[in-house]
Order: C-alpha cells, then sequence, then structure tokens
C-alpha cells in the first residue's frame, strides 16, 4: 500500500496495491497494523455502506460530536464519487479549508478522514456503492452537518449545484460562520 499526505493535517490518501492478470485482480485494501503504524492508531468499530443510484446526489457534509466523534476510512467500491473533507476544527491552519478526491472501483483509492473533519460526496456515476470504515458509532444525539455549498468554504463540486439530489436534512444544515464550535486542533 502506498499513502499520500494530503494538504489538511491528518487526511491522508490511501492506495492499495493491486496485483492483476487476464483474470482481473487481488488487492489487499486494509491490513490492521499498517494503518495503525503508517496512518493512524485508531480502532474501527463499524464499517458502512451506501448506495446512492442517481448521479448528482450530493450527502454531506456530516461529522459526530464526542464522545460519538468518528474518523471515517472511505472508499467507492463501485461507481464514482467526488469525496470531500473540511477541516472544522478551530485553530487549525487549515480551519475552513476542504480536500476532494475522486474515488472510484476503478482507482481504487481510500481517503482517510480524522475527527475534527466534516465529510460528503457526490456521485458522478449511476449506483455509486460507498463503503467506510468508522471508529464510533452512529449516534442520532450526536450527529451534525455543514452546508455543503457554503460560499465562504468554496467547495469546487464536479456537477451542477442547481441540479444536485438532497436529503431534506441536507438542504438545511449551518454555514461555517454559524456552526458551533466542535473540535480544537
Amino acid at each position: 500500500m502506498k499513502i499520500e499526505i494530503l494538504p489538511l493535517a491528518g487526511l491522508t490518501k490511501i492506495v492499495p496495491t493491486r496485483l492483476g492478470d487476464h483474470r482481473g485482480y487481488f488487492s489487499e485494501v486494509f491490513k490492521y497494523e499498517w494503518f495503525c503504524e503508517n496512518v493512524a492508531d485508531v480502532k474501527f468499530v463499524q464499517e458502512n455502506e451506501s448506495l446512492s443510484a442517481t448521479v448528482g446526489t450530493v450527502r454531506g457534509l456530516h461529522f459526530q460530536l464526542d464522545p460519538f466523534a468518528q474518523g471515517k476510512l472511505v472508499r467507492c467500491i463501485a461507481g464514482r464519487i467526488f469525496d470531500v473533507a473540511v477541516d472544522i476544527r478551530v485553530g487549525s491552519p487549515t480551519y475552513g479549508k476542504w480536500y476532494g478526491t475522486e474515488l472510484s472501483m476503478e482507482n481504487g483509492e481510500q481517503l482517510w478522514i480524522p475527527t475534527g473533519f466534516a465529510h460528503g460526496f457526490a456521485t458522478l456515476e449511476l449506483d455509486c456503492v460507498i463503503s467506510y470504515k468508522v471508529t464510533a458509532p452512529y449516534s442520532a444525539a450526536s450527529d451534525r452537518g455543514l452546508l455543503w455549498n457554503d460560499p465562504a468554504i468554496g467547495i469546487e463540486w464536479p456537477l451542477r449545484l442547481d441540479n444536485a439530489i438532497l436529503s431534506d436534512k441536507d438542504k438545511v444544515q449551518p454555514k461555517l460562520a454559524d456552526l458551533p464550535p466542535s473540535f480544537s486542533y
């Protein structure tokens, strides 16, 4: 596996090695000891999977408060998504900055998003399946969000913003300027 350190402290891109031939490929996509030694010393407690059937579906930007704050290891196992993390750690030199990357079944890349970041994605193809390991279970009482298209953040989504398909909850999340402090750097 290869790692790429990203411009927002703590974010890491992981590219598993694929061994292939005429039949297809084999890849180790997660090794606990390697992850702890090279990326983050965390324990994953749950693995989630979501299907977004329509192109232009936006999910996020989501995070959970302590004691259920989640680190996430995200990968796209079918289709293609634009995956985004926004630094919401008060005091961070990159507070309010975002990083986005394309994750797909074809490229096999994964994104590690530690606690202190809001996370979301937009689907670029039909029937996108996303799998992500998390470091804390889901907690409705701790569930929070950030407005996906806040102009102060300026995420450059690779889709027309007026055609985005959103949940009712994601349409009304607070802007960064209205977000109560949730994490410290």
